[in-house]
């Protein structure tokens, strides 16, 4: 019963849908509950550090009914996505209704579509994989796969991780640093697999190949159906997806840095090189990424086993309000520079 708690997370897209139905200025709904009502409920509410027993993982580390609530998001993200489209080509709204749903959209892209690709991609299960990719298609990132999986968890809290923000680097510069870095990242690590396996660039094994296939057909689908106007919805929807996403790897190794030792290598990933967060509300609505911490410790381990260590730093608030922060750079700093481990400071 613990567990029906993850249902919770299904209120972003209701809030979507809420918006549609009433629009006006109901069409900000979804970014209110977001990244105002869920901060204020972070304040409100104690963290909560406990982690499971010992005796339920071994339960929930199978096919687990917990599993099927991430696979209910592939129909909720791409229904999402067509009722957003559908509504906005066929009435009338106002420039700031029209900003509120596709960026409601966006936000539903973001937390219940490439969160979910997250969790799904780190899976063994070839079907999970798919669903995984799937999720990530409406955002345009599907190159994610790729780097996150063989490219981030190798060189996470590293200068040469593209999704690592620098100490005092601001949420913006690693916007664009991180997007362009990680896009050719993927390139490079895709080519490098090839040639690993002696297969030619054109061979059915060249997954980024396939990715820019599904990505056009996608978007040629939205024009096709519902001209220039559904195309142009379709991709500030996923641009405000993949944006979140980025914010999200912003804060989550922000000024970490993993030691070199004496022969060059870096140090193995560990707990103390991921920021940690145990507020209730972020942890749930996110299928409990905000414990980052244990994830990159052991990667393929199911959301719902993820642990609190204490020797993980903290973030002094939950995600949703730190992504608040971030955008404030100034403010930012302030906060969480005093909080970086002073060895790790450059």
């Amino acid at each position: 019963m613990k567990d029906l708690k993850y249902l919770s997370a299904y209120i972003v897209p209701l809030c979507a849908l809420i918006g549609l139905y009433l629009q006006g200025v109901w069409s900000f709904l979804t970014p209110i509950y977001a990244f105002i009502i869920v901060p204020i409920l972070e304040l409100i509410f104690p963290v909560n550090d406990n982690n499971i027993p010992e005796e339920e993982k071994e339960e929930k580390s199978t096919l687990h009914w917990t599993d099927f609530l991430l696979y209910l998001n592939v129909g909720i993200v791409f229904g999402i996505i067509y009722l957003t489209i559908n509504t906005l080509t066929s009435f009338s709204f106002t420039t700031s209704e029209i900003i509120g749903l596709i960026f409601s959209c966006g936000i539903v892209i973001g937390a219940n579509g490439i969160n979910v690709a997250h969790e799904l991609g780190h899976r063994k299960s070839k079907i999970e994989q798919l669903l995984g990719k799937l999720l990530l298609l409406p955002a345009l990132y599907m190159h994610f796969f790729v780097e996150h999986n063989f490219g981030h968890h190798l060189k996470a809290a590293t200068p040469e991780d593209p999704a690592t923000a620098k100490y005092n680097q601001s949420l913006y510069a690693f916007w664009v640093s991180s997007i362009y870095r990680q896009y050719f990242s993927a390139w490079r690590i895709q080519l490098d697999l090839l040639q690993r396996e002696n297969r030619s660039f054109f061979s059915i094994y060249n997954d980024m190949l396939w990715y820019h296939i599904m990505q056009s057909l996608y978007l040629f689908g939205a024009y096709w159906f519902f001209g220039t106007f559904g195309v142009l919805i379709v991709f500030f929807s996923a641009v405000s997806g993949f944006l979140l996403l980025e914010t999200i790897n912003y804060i989550e190794h922000y000024g970490l840095l993993r030691k070199k030792k004496d022969s060059g290598r870096y140090e193995r990933v560990r707990e103390i090189h991921s920021w940690n967060s145990n507020h209730v509300f972020g942890r749930i609505m996110l299928y409990e990424l905000t414990r980052h911490s244990d994830h990159h410790y052991r990667a393929n381990k199911k959301y719902q086993l993820l642990d609190y260590h204490d020797i993980s730093p903290q973030l002094p608030y939950g995600y949703p309000t730190s992504m608040v922060l971030s955008i404030i750079p100034p403010l930012w700093f302030k906060i969480m520079n005093k909080h970086v481990p002073e060895d790790m400071k450059p």
